[in-house]
């Protein structure tokens, strides 16, 4: 029954060492390339889209505006947390 076991836990062991191993990737061109020099595109990521916003239409004047409202909105989130503090703390 020992024996069992440990050909159990050494099977276990095996199947959850490949949970680690590097998933292989095909890498594919698009036409954010030309975002890659921007503000805050970083290696090695570059430039970082995740919700694919700029997939149909990703023209300059676009990107800039993504970027404005994003600034914007980090200002007003800001204010809203110092305006929290004070509620809270009540200064």
């Amino acid at each position: 029954k020992t024996i069992t076991m440990k050909y159990l836990i050494a099977a276990l062991l095996a199947a959850s060492a490949t949970a680690f191993a590097p998933a292989k990737s095909a890498q594919s061109g698009t036409s954010l390339k030309a975002f890659e020099d921007e503000l805050g595109a970083q290696p090695p990521l570059g430039f970082f889209d995740p919700f694919g916003l700029l997939n149909g239409d990703c023209s300059q004047e676009r990107f800039d505006r993504l970027r404005y409202v994003e600034i914007k909105h980090g200002r007003i989130s800001m204010i809203a947390f110092i305006g929290m503090l004070v509620q809270e703390l009540d200064i």
